[in-house]
């Protein structure tokens, strides 16, 4: 009787362990296969990120008289310098 349990018991071990065996089998494939497709895709420069945050986050200014006086404090500044 102890012996027919323990066939058993490394009978369902390998079996677990063919089932784990295949998850990390087919795991790979697919890592193979989608790794060269995710560096391939370009990532967008530093420079058009900030860019991009900044149009996000500025708006632009729809009063005349602010955007004369923003501008008049620029060229200030500007001379400054």
């Amino acid at each position: 009787m102890i012996l027919a349990s323990s066939d058993n018991t490394i009978i369902i071990f390998l079996i677990v362990l063919g089932v784990f065996a295949l998850i990390a089998i087919i795991a790979f494939i697919i890592y193979k296969v989608l790794h060269p497709k995710l560096k391939s895709d370009s990532k967008p420069s530093e420079e058009q990120i900030a860019s991009e945050e900044l149009n996000r986050v500025l708006r632009p200014i729809d009063d005349k008289d602010v955007a004369r006086k923003v501008t008049e404090y620029k060229d200030e500044e500007d001379e400054d310098k």
